[in-house]
């Protein structure tokens, strides 16, 4: 029953992920988005890490979720609108794309020879002594700054001219 749950959210997580990227409404992509982080959830729960699943619904799919579609209602993003010729050559991106990511997924798992550890538990403290330790100090700290020049961002490009 458990692999049937894990595999069954693995595959909604990879179709709402397909959904997300082909839908030409951002808040409909954004709403597959939270599907997705939601099924993430229940897939980390099933790999016996209920704290980073609850996280990944606490921090990403309520309070992230929250700013990107305050950011699309803010800016008032319509549907794109694309020509034919746009179509193609994206389709074209889009598949090199996938191809290279194919290619360094197989290489890693031909390369990879350990197994995570089994008895390893993400727990509370492991994972803040793991975030806040001085080798991840500056890329979290560069994190914050960009998703503050980010609201910045959305705030100046929503304001309007008086």
């Amino acid at each position: 029953m458990d692999a049937i749950v894990f595999y069954g959210f693995s595959a909604l997580t990879l179709l709402a992920a397909l959904v997300m990227v082909t839908q030409r409404s951002p808040t409909y992509s954004a709403f597959a988005f939270i599907v997705v982080l939601c099924s993430l959830s229940v897939v980390y729960g099933m790999l016996g890490s209920p704290f980073i699943a609850v996280l990944q619904i606490v921090v990403y799919a309520g309070a992230i979720m929250v700013l990107f579609l305050f950011v699309i209602m803010l800016l008032n993003v319509r549907e794109e609108a694309r020509s034919a010729r746009d179509g193609w050559v994206l389709k074209g991106v889009a598949i090199a794309l996938v191809a290279a990511f194919a290619l360094q997924m197989a290489s890693v798992l031909m390369r990879a020879r350990t197994q995570f550890p089994r008895d390893f538990e993400a727990t509370a403290a492991r994972v803040a002594e793991v975030l806040f330790s001085l080798r991840f100090l500056y890329v979290f700290e560069a994190t914050s700054i960009l998703i503050l020049a980010a609201l910045v961002g959305a705030v100046v490009l929503a304001k309007k001219d008086l």
